[in-house]
């Protein structure tokens, strides 16, 4: 569940305080809160000049210990001297010092949970040499709800054997992804693939940027902003040195927000038109699966498909739950720390997906369609999150290292390699944390499908893959002239 949430989000106090053998003594802050909506706090602190003195004499005793000046010994040096020859040194220590430890005492005093870090502007801040210290800032805190009834609630299942005819069509995919093109001199037939130059127009004018692509012929074409439908039908026919021109609407997601809805066309300028020969399931590709005869490959693919299908539960759980917490809770979740987070919910579902057996064309197609809808699919994955969260700390939900290191074998015996360089490659890439969340995660999922009621409904069938991705988005050179609804920071 951390993988909604960046990992970089901390307590509102960021370090420690140093080991003392008593507690810190607590400073005579005078604190105001003020809500700005379920997820957002504007928080105002004036610490006493006599808890600043005291920090300040800290700061001191810390600097006379440790400061080489000519003529004196360390631990001699006159506080005068100190501050004059170390006046912006010991002022940013100050300031630090007394910025951490009241944010500390404001985050456990009043139970502040944040999502990320305060928004302060450190620097117009100065502690003044006499008097009080006064300062604002905003931060975004975890929303305030109570848990729904789950034993109250009936979630619909996708249930079902997979047949064979899905297996068919599911090893026709994976041979389609071993396909080898071969250049031809003819025009281009749904199916073939032709490799291009893609420029985008508009009413506003040229769209800066090209991208030089190598697209197969089928029904859907997926940008990153925006989809191309019966993109098999507009390119049928096409040859070398010709153009085909198609219009789409960006989608209302665009981060480009005066693009949001508008139609734009997309020009393919043909350089080359291959036939795709598709590849064969031979001796070596039975080997790479472990299998010495294609029915056991067989058996192998089913059994990966049925993977897909608890892949479908999980995801049909969390989609129904999610509906059901929105019914009962209304959360004001700021922008900005939704458009965070978008990328941390694009790498949990690509974890998920890999765990699952899809092929690398899928998961393309699956992220630019979230892509297109990357505010309101991660503002839904924070309600989840949250949800699942609180009631994991509930009911002390946690996976095991033995659960850890069965799913890290999973996954190795599904890429080919080994465990031990599976993790060593997830640890370094930061993936380990979202493995252990998304366990978390699916552990509280399994602990709510043990209390809801359930109806089963047939899966999604698999059938063969008819859409192809391009890995960029129509407006991604561009940049926004109008200011969008993110939150701003706090003077």
């Amino acid at each position: 569940m951390s993988s909604e949430v960046d990992q970089s989000a901390v307590d509102v106090a960021s370090a420690e305080a140093p080991a003392t053998e008593t507690p810190a003594p607590r400073m005579a802050l005078q604190v105001n809160i003020e809500n700005r909506g379920n997820c957002l706090r504007h928080i105002a602190v004036t610490v006493p000049e006599i808890d600043i003195q005291e920090i300040r004499e800290e700061v001191l005793d810390e600097l006379r210990d440790k400061a080489q000046v000519p003529g004196f010994r360390p631990g001699r040096v006159p506080d005068a001297l100190l501050l004059r020859r170390f006046r912006t040194e010991i002022s940013a220590d100050i300031k630090q010092k007394v910025l951490m430890a009241s944010l500390e005492q404001i985050s456990e005093e009043h139970k502040i949970e944040p999502l990320g870090e305060p928004r302060l502007n450190l620097t117009n801040l100065e502690v003044p040499d006499t008097g009080d210290f006064h300062y604002e800032f905003d931060v975004e805190v975890r929303p305030d709800f109570d848990l729904p009834d789950f034993t109250s609630m009936t979630l619909k299942r996708p249930s079902g054997q997979v047949t064979p005819e899905e297996v068919d069509n599911y090893i026709a995919n994976m041979l389609d992804s071993r396909a080898i093109p071969h250049a031809k001199t003819g025009p281009a037939e749904p199916g073939d693939m032709v490799s291009c130059t893609i420029t985008y127009s508009w009413s506003g004018g040229e769209i800066p940027g090209s991208t030089s692509e190598q697209l197969r012929l089928l029904k859907t074409l997926n940008f990153q902003d925006a989809v191309l439908e019966d993109f098999d039908v507009l390119m049928t026919g096409v040859q070398v040195n010709e153009t085909r021109s198609a219009v789409v609407t960006i989608s209302r997601q665009s981060p480009i927000v005066e693009m949001r809805g508008e139609s734009v066309t997309v020009n393919f300028a043909v350089e080359g038109v291959f036939q795709m020969v598709a590849g064969e399931i031979d001796e070596l590709w039975l080997q790479g699966w472990g299998c010495s005869e294609l029915q056991e490959f067989r058996s192998r693919v089913e059994e990966q498909m049925s993977n897909q299908v608890g892949y479908q539960q999980r995801q049909a759980l969390r989609t129904q739950l999610l509906e059901k917490i929105t019914d009962s809770a209304d959360w004001d979740l700021p922008e900005g720390l939704v458009r965070q987070q978008t990328d941390n919910a694009l790498r949990r579902e690509f974890l998920e997906m890999s765990q699952a057996g899809f092929t690398t064309q899928e998961i393309r197609a699956r992220e630019n369609q979230m892509r297109q809808n990357a505010i309101e699919d991660t503002k839904a994955a924070l309600k989840q999150h949250f949800v699942l969260d609180k009631l994991a700390t509930r009911e002390n939900i946690e996976p095991t290292e033995d659960e850890i290191e069965q799913e890290l074998w999973v996954m190795a015996q599904q890429n080919g390699e080994s465990s031990r360089r599976l993790r060593a490659r997830m640890v370094k890439s930061g993936l380990i944390e979202n493995l252990a969340a998304q366990l978390r995660e699916r552990k509280t999922v399994d602990w709510i499908m043990e209390r809801v009621q359930f109806v089963d409904e047939p899966y999604t069938p698999f059938v063969r893959n008819n859409s192809e991705s391009v890995r960029s988005a129509i407006c991604g050179n561009m940049k926004s002239s109008l200011v969008d609804d993110a939150p701003t920071e706090s003077e």
